[in-house]
């Protein structure tokens, strides 16, 4: 029961906007992740962000805010605040949350949730589409062994998450409340322990999603796990699944990553989406946060416009394209899904007009 896409994409749905990408027209991202703090209060064992090394920067809120009403204005649709660092730790952050859905933009949370406090979540909650806590064990001991962080910060999340399902509740709201596990070798033993936890305190959600390698982390220790071993667990965890709660166990994630294989040969998902980091610089893809090819401009020197019409954005979009070897990406990567989808578009097999 996976009712929003999440181990698929969602391209499918902005048919528009592909077409006029189809069309060879300069089109604006849909989505862009944010990072509003580049540091974090935990130390996760698989972070693929750890080569960033939890720069104690911010985004400035003013610049922030003015950059958002422009995207806005020029189609953006959605955000994502999560990021190299924790985005909780920012202390504007719940104006700046408000400002994004003022503006016209659906508005997104990855989080630890060690900071999702009463006061944040009664002043945002109305404004959030959905809101994702990453707790990659059910029990204080695996809770503090990978998050490396003090057990008590277990106890704190529930508490917080509990209390945002109740002022959900209370108010009507519509916002989506998710709990996320990276499945490791440290606690697939509590995939079924963390499910009912969620199920009980009324989460919509529970995702159980694979490991991935990111090219440029520190972090080595999971690049060899292969999630065979853990299919079973599908039949287990779907028995959790009702009308109001789902586990979503990303099998297909999970197969990709063990077979390590893409049906294209070149990424063309960059006109789609974009990712800000807390320094302010606009990238084209978070896998290569140390490459000049993939730096499109800084929101501090530019309007997002500038930035996206841009001769350097323009020339990095076009290297991509032709000439960057995927088999040197990430696997799974953020827009995986949908490089497969632009590929079938742009390379149909035969027989395409028998529909």
């Amino acid at each position: 029961m996976d009712k929003y896409r999440i181990d698929n994409h969602k391209l499918l749905y902005h048919v528009s906007r592909v077409n006029d990408w189809l069309g060879g027209k300069n089109v604006y991202p849909i989505y862009a992740e944010i990072s509003p703090s580049g540091t974090c209060n935990h130390r996760c064992t698989y972070c693929a962000l750890d080569f960033m090394e939890y720069q104690p920067r911010f985004l400035d809120k003013d610049v922030l805010n003015d950059r958002l009403s422009e995207m806005a204005s020029l189609g953006l649709k959605s955000i994502m605040y999560a990021g190299e660092g924790e985005p909780l730790l920012h202390r504007d952050i719940g104006e700046i949350i408000n400002h994004t859905k003022k503006v016209g933009i659906d508005v997104a949370i990855t989080t630890n949730g060690v900071l999702l406090k009463e006061g944040l979540v009664g002043s945002t909650l109305e404004n959030i589409t959905w809101i994702k806590v990453s707790i990659n064990g059910a029990t204080r001991e695996t809770y503090a062994k990978i998050h490396k962080t003090s057990p008590d910060n277990l106890d704190r999340v529930i508490e917080n998450v509990s209390y945002a399902v109740k002022v959900r509740e209370d108010k009507g709201y519509k916002c989506a409340l998710g709990m996320q596990l990276i499945l490791l070798p440290e606690n697939w033993h509590e995939a079924e322990l963390l499910a009912q936890y969620a199920k009980d305190i009324g989460m919509d959600y529970l995702v159980i999603k694979p490991y991935s390698q990111h090219p440029l982390s520190k972090t080595t220790k999971y690049k060899d796990i292969k999630y065979s071993d853990y299919l079973n667990l599908a039949d287990k965890l779907n028995n959790f699944n009702d009308s109001k709660f789902s586990v979503i166990f990303r099998v297909n994630t999970m197969k990709k990553w063990d077979e390590g294989q893409r049906n294209y040969k070149h990424c063309l998902a960059l006109p789609f989406w974009s990712y800000i980091d807390a320094g302010g610089t606009v990238w084209g893809c978070s896998a290569y946060l140390s490459d000049e090819h993939f730096i499109y401009g800084n929101i501090y020197k530019n309007t997002f416009k500038e930035i996206w019409e841009g001769e350097k954005r323009m020339k990095a979009v076009r290297w991509v394209e032709k000439d960057l070897d995927t088999n040197q990406c990430r696997v799974n990567c953020r827009m995986d899904e949908i490089n497969r989808y632009l590929w079938q578009l742009k390379h149909p097999p035969e027989h395409v007009n028998f529909i």
